[in-house]
This record gives C-alpha cells, structure tokens and sequence, in this order.
C-alpha cells in the first residue's frame, strides 16, 4: 500500500507565516520595513499593512486612484494583497469598520530620508548638521508631507516612535534601523507638526524600556509632562545683521563687555506669579537692560528641564528652549529684539553632566549610551547626575552640534559653559578609589580636554561673533588660549580667584582689612594668564551665602557704601563684568527661583542710588576706553599705590594707547581723608568722572568738587586729594 504524499501548502505572493504577523502585531519585528507596505513579487506588486480597528482596507496611490484590495490575514487588523502598481511608490489605505471609514498613509511604503553619506559623517563625527537630521522634522518626502523622525539607539533591539498621532502605539510606527550608524529612521506621512511624541524603546535584552524624550528635541511639552513636541522649522526674520558683523569683526578683549546674568523665571513675574513670556520679557528686559548700559545678557540655562529648583543645570532637552516661556520663536524673537538695541544674548550651557530622570538621555537604548557604564567614570556624587562619555564620538558630536545649532538658529552670542573643572579632572569631588586614571596614570580627563578643544575649534570657525566662557575654578593652564597653542580655545575664563578673594576681602570689618591687604592685590599676579571675566554670580548669592549687601559689614549706612565702593573697585579693575540681577539695587534677600525680585526697594533712596551707580559704572566702563580696551592686557594696569595697608588705600592706573589715563582710587575704611597724595601721570587738573560717595549715589557728598591738581614737584607729579569713607573715585586728565 503506497503512502500519501503530503499536501503542499500553496501560499499567496502576499502572504507570510503566521509567526511574521505575529511579531509584527506584537511590535516585536526586527524589520518591519521588510513585510510592510510595497513590495515587488515577481511580476506584481503586493502592499501589506496593518491598522488595528479595520475591517476592510482599499488600497490607493497617493493621488486618491484605487490600486487594489486587501484581504484580512489577522483580525487584529493584518491586510495583505495584490496591488496595480507598475513601481514601487509610496501608498494610501480607506480602512473600514462599520459605519467607519479613516485614511491612513503607510509609513513603510517610503524610502528612508537619511543617505550614505550622513551614515558615514555620523560614524566619522564630523557631521556638523545633525540638528537637521535627527529628531522631528517636518518636510516632504516621496510626494507626502509628514514628520521625519530619527533617533540614535544603536543596541536597541527595536525602536518606534510613539505620540498623540498613533496613540501612543508602538506597533504603528516601528522604525528602520540604519545599522552603519546605529540611527532608528521613520517618515510618518501626514502627521501634523505640534504634536507630542516620545520614543518606544526595546532593550538589546528584549526588554521594554520607559518612554524617552527626543534627545534632539526642538520643542518640549510644560513640565510635568515630559514629552517632545514636533516642532516646524524655525522661522524668524532676523534684523541683526550690523550686530552680527560688529562682533564677528572685533577683537572681543578690547571691547567693553558688561554683562547682565538672569534668571528667566524668577527676574519679574506676572501679578499671579506666573512666568512671563519671551516677548513680554522683551518689552521689560530689554529696556532695561540697555537702560542700565549692560552690553549682554546671560541666562541661566533655558534649556529644558523638569524641576524649577535646578535652576535649568539639570536639563532633558539640550535642543528644546523650556516651555516655561513659551513657544522656541518666541525666544528667538527676544535674542532678536535684543540685537536690534545691541545687546547680546549668552546662554548658560551644561555639556559637565545630565539627570536620570528615566524620560531623559540614561540608559537610553538599555545600555549606557550618552554616559559611562562605570560609575567612577560616569557619575557627579554632587549632584547625583550623569557625566558624558567624552570618549564616544557620538556623543561629541550631540554637543558640538547643540553648541553651533544655538549659534545658527537662535543667533545667540556666546556659551558660559558651565561646571569645567568637573569635566577636566577625573577626580573631581572623588576620594582616593572612586575614579580611574587616565592612560598616563594622572587625573586629567584628556576625552574631555578634547571635547572642549573640538568644541571651541567648530564654532569659533563657523561663528566667529560668538564667545565661549568658561567657569573653571582650579588653575588649569591655557583655558583662554588658542587650541593651535596648546589651549582649551575658550575666549573667556570666569574668575573664580577674584571673586572669592573680593568677596573675602570685603566681608571683613574695615579695622581688620589693613592685614588681610594681599587680598586685593594678589589677583594682579595673575590677572593676565586668561581673558577674564570678574563674576559676581548667582553662585554667591544662594545656599545660604545671602545677598551681596548682606555680606558687607556695618551698619547699613556702611553696607551701601562698602557695596558701592566694591562695585566701583571691580568697573575698574581689569577684566569683564557680570553681575547677578538684583544685586546692582542691592537687594537684601537671598536670591530665590520662585519669586521675583524685590523691585519694590527701588522706592528707597539708597537701593535707587545703588542702581543709579551700577549704570553709570556700566555707562563710564563703556565710554573709557582706559577702562576697557585692555582688560585682558598687562600694558593697561598700573599700580600708583599698592601698599598702604594702615589705611587701606589702592590706587591705580588704567590705560589704553592714544587714549587718557583712568585713575582708579579707593579708601576701604570709613575714615575721611584729606590731603592724600597720589602719584599721577600727567600734570595739570584731573577730573573726578565717577565718586561712589556722591549724594546722587546715596553717599555722604564728599569728594573733590569735581577737580583735582597734579602738580610736578621736582619731578615727581602728584595730586593732593580728598578720599571719601568707604569710597572709590575715578580721576581722568582734563586734557
């Protein structure tokens, strides 16, 4: 008796194994893009989709024609059929259920948007427009206008994109992977900008990783929520080019450089407490702003970020200016209106470290991806966040981009990068064991220094307007010289030395400043190793350290005039300015994140005078070009008297060449003195242009009725002058 044959099982061209539509119903595929949407078949064309819901599915070109109809394969919603199609192209579906009818555009009919060549600049890092590529775009693609997405997770087993458009499905939009470059790509067709998305990640493990937010997000939703936004392309008509070219084509050492350090959500606020806008920021800052003679703005970053009480240090979204605010126009907006009155805008960037908030860059793909594994490499016990792998060359490439994409789309005028020294020492805050030596065996973390170096290398050759500064607290050499000498490249170093010696300096009771007088001298030892900036931050003014006014001994009648003889001491020594808002009208709390400031003091005569003298500083630094053209240049200091501890007198000399002399005077204790002799460079009448004394500024009125006398005394010129009591005079040759 013979043996049946076994029957053959026919299958369609379109159809597949039971097993394929189930990982795809699953969202489990490795490739979706090989089943989904058009494929030849021979001779034909096949299209597969699946909508959960349908059904019944038509199958359309774009232009409406019906190619085809689909037969359910699953009844979750798997169709599969011929289609009259002569090439592949990008197809339509008319779903079906009952009454219902809905089109859906397949995702997985269109070609990828990245090419090759992004592959291999990816991979190469030096892809200098990444901010272009990756993240959500809107554009048209193959005929259909949509969302491009793209994400990098490359030991991610599968990636879709999830989002008010599909759901928050992760089947509907699993993405194409780009193994050359560990890039996840889908083109979503019809998808709208404004949109919030996030992406759904499978761990190399299999396992289902939280929603993550875009790491090149240009928009995000208002914390608490914590999705990324579809941002459209921003669109901004800049009128900036005069301020562009200004600086692009100035030495910035030799130009006046005030600066205004802010707090977006805490410097005013609405009667309700709420945040005020970018554009009504504007119309209040701005004014202000240039009101006061303050040449920049910085802000503390307005990147986004989850928790108010980080100040923005700890920001989810490098790309996306915060939500607080409103929309990233609305920013640009401001930088705008901020050029057109030639303020600059410079913006506190943090490339030191990141949050684990579980939305944000840690672990992203399952693995660690953007930080170090290890935690004595890849982890800040201050602050308990995540450190950069400085060694990965996609993750240099994510900075480098974020710092020129802030330069070339919202036009800004410089990075404060933040937390340096945390970045160049591997040791930084560790004990003995909690970290691991470079390759030579020292602490100096040479991925970083080499990060920073690259940094500043690309943007200074792409936006040569812009500056970087640097807030580095140790002694690290060449933070502010070329990358070509051996340098950081940065143009500006925060000095950390200055601040805290001042502050020292004058927090003391003016009987015991005659022996602590190396204070305020010692920082000319070292005042030219960098281009500096003399910060009186946001750093001094919190934690407990109270406010600048409250720091300074005495009475209050003394407080003011300590304060407004230090501001004075700093206009006039050499370097750039910043101060932190609020203490130029001395106010006398704590800075606090959540509340405005107390703009109500400006009714009192010694809070009005304090800000008046912090303008006219700002207004006789800018006009002066002895007071400014050579701040980070030993040729334009002097010392005329730099010893006097018993009466705690400095006196000095600030020039530029072709310009007049600036003599700079204080008298740090509260004793009036009359008939004190200062040598001077020029004979003949010197004018007082600033006394911080002054009745205007609050003081007591002494001074020198405007005028003062060199006389030449057997060769030696010098003035017979009246020093007020806690007072700094400014004196300048009348001819």
């Amino acid at each position: 008796m013979k043996t049946p044959k076994a029957t053959l099982e026919v299958r369609l061209p379109w159809e597949i194994s039971a097993d394929e539509i189930a990982a795809i119903l699953a969202g489990s595929h490795s490739n979706p893009f090989a089943v989904l949407g058009v494929h030849k078949s021979g001779d034909a064309y096949v299209a597969r989709c699946f909508i959960a819901g349908a059904e019944e599915v038509t199958a359309m070109a774009l232009d409406g024609s019906v190619i085809g109809e689909l037969s359910r394969q699953h009844p979750d919603g798997f169709f599969a059929g011929q289609v009259s199609l002569t090439k592949l192209q990008p197809v339509r579906y008319r779903a079906r259920r009952g009454d219902a009818e809905w089109a859906v555009t397949d995702p997985y009919s269109f070609g990828p948007v990245l090419g090759p060549m992004d592959d291999y600049y990816v991979r190469e890092g030096s892809h200098l427009r990444l901010f272009d590529k990756m993240g959500a775009h809107w554009i048209k693609h193959e005929g259909a206008q949509g969302i491009h997405f793209a994400v990098w997770a490359p030991n991610a087993q599968r990636v879709s994109v999830v989002g008010d458009f599909n759901g928050w499905d992760g089947r509907r939009h699993v993405m194409r992977f780009r193994s050359g470059a560990g890039i996840w790509e889908i083109f979503a067709p019809d998808v709208p900008t404004d949109v919030a998305y996030k992406f759904e990640i499978r761990g190399h493990d299999g396992v289902l990783l939280p929603l993550k937010a875009d790491p090149f997000a240009r928009r995000s939703e208002l914390r608490p929520k914590t999705a990324s936004v579809a941002a459209s392309e921003l669109l901004q008509e800049w009128d900036d080019e005069a301020h562009l070219k200004h600086w692009s084509e100035t030495d910035k050492r030799r130009q006046p450089i005030s600066i205004y350090e802010v707090h977006a959500g805490s410097w005013q606020r609405r009667d309700d407490s709420t945040f005020l806008s970018w554009d009504e920021l504007a119309s209040r800052l701005i004014p202000y702003c240039v009101d006061m003679g303050f040449t920049h703005i910085e802000f503390l970053p307005i990147t986004e970020h989850p928790y108010d009480p980080s100040w923005g240090y700890q920001t989810t979204g490098l790309y996306a200016p915060t939500a607080r605010f409103g929309e990233p126009e609305g920013f640009a907006r401001f930088v705008n209106g901020c050029h057109k009155v030639g303020l600059g805008v410079i913006l506190d960037w943090v490339p030191a470290h990141f949050p684990t908030d579980e939305h944000g860059l840690g672990w992203f793909d399952g693995t660690a991806l953007y930080e170090h594994e290890d935690p004595r490499k890849g982890f800040h016990p201050d602050w308990n966040t995540a450190i950069y792998n400085f060694g990965r060359t996609e993750v240099i490439s994510y900075l480098v981009n974020n710092a020129l994409y802030w330069a070339e789309k919202f036009h800004l005028d410089g990075l404060r990068v933040d937390a340096v020294a945390s970045m160049l020492y591997l040791d930084y805050s560790r004990k003995h064991g909690e970290w691991i030596p470079n390759e030579y065996g020292g602490n100096e973390n040479l991925e970083a220094v080499r990060f920073l170096q690259n940094m500043n290398t690309r943007i200074y050759a792409e936006h040569p307007g812009v500056m970087t500064i640097a807030e580095e607290s140790t002694s690290w050499p060449k933070v502010s010289q070329p990358v070509h000498e051996g340098g950081l490249g940065f143009g500006f170093k925060w000095n950390m030395g200055f601040m805290h010696d001042t502050l020292s300096y004058m927090s003391r009771e003016p009987i015991h400043r005659k022996h602590h007088h190396n204070e305020l001298t010692f920082g000319l030892l070292y005042a030219y190793s960098e281009n500096f900036v003399l910060p009186l931050s946001h750093d001094e003014v919190v934690h407990g350290k109270g406010s600048l006014i409250a720091k300074m001994p005495g009475d209050d009648w003394q407080k003011f005039a300590n304060l407004r003889a230090y501001y004075a001491f700093m206009w006039g020594y050499p370097g750039k300015k910043l101060l932190f808002m609020g203490q130029e009208f001395a106010q006398w709390s704590e800075w606090n994140e959540a509340t405005s400031l107390d703009w109500n003091l400006l009714q009192y005569r010694m809070h009005e005078g304090m800000r008046r003298l912090v303008r006219d500083l700002n207004f006789t630094y800018r006009s002066k070009p002895a007071l400014h053209a050579r701040d980070c240049e030993g040729d334009g200091f002097e010392w005329l008297i730099a010893d006097d501890h018993e009466n705690s007198v400095f006196a000095w000399l600030r020039k530029a060449p072709g310009e007049k002399p600036v003599a700079v005077i204080c008298n740090l204790t509260p004793v009036y003195r009359e008939n004190y002799t200062v040598r001077l460079p020029i004979e003949g009448r010197w004018r007082e242009i600033l006394n911080t004394d002054a009745d205007i500024y609050g003081g007591s009125g002494k001074g020198n009725g405007g005028r003062v006398q060199a006389v030449n005394a057997g060769g030696n010129i010098a003035a017979s002058i009246t020093l007020p009591p806690l007072a700094t005079i400014m004196l300048e040759p009348e001819n």
